[in-house]
């Protein structure tokens, strides 16, 4: 068992390294910025660092890379920092170092609704304005939430496309990322309602978790046809998820038997959609996600928007937008993805 001075030593290392990672991409920036400007305007420029919940996963390095974009386009400075899994409190050191270092603003997706808070709070009373997107905080620990579709709207379209392709009827089954994801069991708990209101021949049999992670989530997927026999569908609402369950099924017997469908990205569902492992699948556009939350950091730091409902502001190619209740900022639909698209897509 770990003693108190060990853990204490492990949370101190962790912050260090957040700290040398963030000083390193904010120093990158500055130096391009010198470099553009002469020199004079790095230390006026807008600061925002992107938190996602792991690094490595390729639904976030699309976001993380619209947000990149838009803060070359105000001429901030941008960095990335994060942890390396999707645990609850994974990302305290990292918000806690950007704080220290005077970041201007923060755009996060939460790992955990509460975890982060104490944190995120101690940043914005140090002066840094706090994003989130993707995954929400409680609203009380942020200043927006910049929201990739309306939780009725995501679980919607996933209920419409799982049901239409197994004949409304028959044994489901849903592969989530972590258990403690605050949009992932949202848009859970609708589709269990959504399921039970209108599609009473359809059984939810199973939700498992495969942890945002590749091999996690393609072993559960394997457990969940070894466990459920009758199995005609999966609903995988994680981008790592439903690519490693199609992974799976298309070299399995079950391919083109159990039907998949999800929030993936078209790169990397596009092989499993041509070879009829999956018939379609939906998504917003993350990079379009992370553009938008890049601007709402900057209009928020600048003190353009104060992030009450009613306050609006620009953002770059993507135009106006206005922030709603509980200082919620949408972006758009979800859309979907199949054959005769998808290769109009390239993220």
């Amino acid at each position: 068992m770990k003693t108190r001075g060990t853990r204490f030593a492990a949370v101190t290392a962790v912050a260090l390294v957040a700290s040398m990672t963030l000083a390193s991409c904010g120093n990158k920036d500055d130096e391009a910025s010198g470099a553009d400007d002469g020199g004079d305007s790095g230390s006026s420029a807008t600061s925002v660092t992107f938190l996602p919940k792991n690094l490595g996963n390729p639904y976030f390095e699309t976001s993380d890379a619209g947000g990149e974009k838009a803060v070359k386009e105000f001429g901030g400075t941008y960095a990335e920092v994060g942890p390396d899994a999707a645990a609850p409190d994974a990302q305290v050191p990292f918000i806690d170092t950007a704080a220290q270092q005077g970041v201007n603003a923060m755009v996060i997706s939460a790992n955990d609704p509460t975890a982060l808070c104490d944190s995120i709070n101690a940043a914005r009373e140090a002066g840094t304005k706090v994003v989130t997107f993707d995954a929400d905080t409680s609203p009380d620990c942020r200043d927006l939430f910049i929201n990739q579709a309306t939780a009725e709207g995501i679980a919607k379209v996933q209920v419409d496309l799982i049901t239409e392709q197994i004949g409304d009827s028959g044994e489901i089954a849903i592969l989530s990322a972590t258990a403690n994801a605050t949009n992932q069991n949202a848009w859970i708990d609708l589709m269990k309602e959504q399921l039970k209101a209108e599609h009473p021949d359809v059984e939810l049999v199973d939700v498992v978790y495969g942890d945002d992670d590749d091999q996690t989530s393609f072993d559960k997927t394997a457990a969940l046809l070894s466990d459920h026999p009758d199995l005609k569908g999966i609903v995988s609402p994680t981008t790592v998820g439903v690519a490693a369950a199609a992974r799976y099924l298309s070299t399995s017997d079950a391919k083109g038997k159990v039907m998949l469908t999800g929030l993936g990205t078209p790169n990397q569902m596009r092989d499993y959609v041509k070879d009829g492992t999956v018939t379609s699948f939906a998504l917003w556009n993350p990079a379009d996600l992370g553009y938008l939350a890049a601007f709402a950091a900057k209009a928020l730091a600048d003190g353009d928007i104060t992030g009450a409902e009613g306050d609006s502001f620009e953002a770059g190619d993507l135009g106006s937008y206005e922030v709603g209740a509980d200082g919620a900022v949408l972006l758009g639909e979800p859309f979907v993805y199949d054959a005769d698209n998808i290769d109009d897509f390239d993220f």
